[in-house]
């Protein structure tokens, strides 16, 4: 009976110390254990748009106590619309690094393919993270990815466009066929352009160089112009801009900083906000939430951005209600 006593003891003892172990082993799994953690942020190519996703990462570590040189290292590179460049990029920062974030789509998928499972990728204001094979759904990730994603408010865009520009019937659509965001984008407002009873005629450019042949002849057959969320045709905004003030047509985007590169107007989300809460959301991953039940989040909120020199420049009138509220929680371009 004295062994049998003893052995039960013994067991007891041994389920007592498993359970007050068992809770800092898994803590120590979480990223917050690291003295320093190092952070990887890989960009498809420099663009005020991009930039600002970027700039909003770090002011969201920081909201959450999180500052280079103090407790996270930040490594960050930048592909310049290179492919061969950003895998080699991915697969070093990846190999580097403890969380890794990607702004664009591209960016992401090259270091989803070079991450290890167990490294958290960060989304920064991804347009179609299902579409891109980045997430399994938005509500339940389902991988080691997660983060913000970029969709346009479309039927605020679009209203936009028939409130400023009434009499419009045929409105062109321009985007980057290899961008899947860009064209994911494009079609959800094509159908909304149909939904509203006006024709949408879509236009394709495969890289930037397509954009001055492509931009010159949507420009000639449409009565307006929509550039949405696309990276190719953000980085050409300025020859998109150029043909159509030619032909005399308004381009309105869905981005602020398509704006300022010559679009006419936009209701648009803020980049910066976008890359912000992306940067609120790592901390929660780097506190031990799994980015795998992790939802997407969105940024909802928008405001209008009126450039009021192509307003004047193509004799545009902008409703007094718009312009206001652009004045007042947006911004006018002068």
């Amino acid at each position: 009976m004295k062994r049998m006593l003893t052995f039960i003891g013994a067991i007891l003892v041994f389920l007592g110390f498993s359970l007050v172990t068992q809770p800092a082993q898994n803590a120590s799994n979480t990223l917050a254990q690291h003295k320093i953690i190092k952070v990887g942020i890989l960009q498809l190519v420099s663009h005020p748009a991009l930039n600002q996703i970027h700039q909003g990462i770090i002011s969201g570590l920081k909201d959450e106590g999180l500052v280079e040189g103090k407790n996270i290292e930040v490594e960050f590179q930048n592909a310049q619309g290179d492919q061969s460049n950003m895998k080699t990029m991915a697969q070093q920062l990846a190999d580097h690094n403890d969380m890794l974030f990607g702004i664009a789509t591209p960016a992401v998928q090259s270091l989803v393919n070079a991450a290890d499972k167990s490294t958290p990728v960060m989304l920064a204001g991804i347009s179609n993270p299902v579409g891109g094979g980045l997430v399994k759904s938005e509500k339940h990730p389902g991988t080691n990815v997660t983060g913000t994603s970029g969709d346009s408010p479309l039927d605020k865009q679009l209203q936009l466009i028939r409130d400023v520009m009434p009499q419009a019937k045929k409105i062109g659509v321009i985007y980057t066929s290899s961008d899947s965001g860009g064209q994911s984008n494009a079609k959800k407002f094509e159908k909304l352009v149909k939904k509203a009873g006006l024709q949408p005629k879509m236009y394709t450019i495969a890289n930037t160089n397509d954009m001055q042949q492509i931009s010159q002849q949507m420009a000639s057959d449409v009565d307006v112009i929509y550039a949405p969320q696309d990276n190719g045709v953000a980085s050409s905004m300025k020859t998109l801009v150029n043909n159509a003030n030619k032909a005399g047509k308004a381009v309105f985007t869905a981005a602020d900083t398509m704006v300022t590169d010559g679009g006419t107007a936009s209701y648009a989300i803020d980049q910066h906000d976008l890359g912000r809460l992306a940067g609120h959301m790592a901390a929660k991953v780097i506190q031990g939430k799994k980015p795998e039940n992790y939802p997407v989040e969105h940024v909802v909120k928008g405001q209008y951005v009126i450039n009021q020199e192509q307003v004047d420049k193509l004799h545009i009138h902008i409703p007094e209600k718009i312009m206001k509220q652009a004045q007042k929680s947006g911004r006018v371009i002068k």
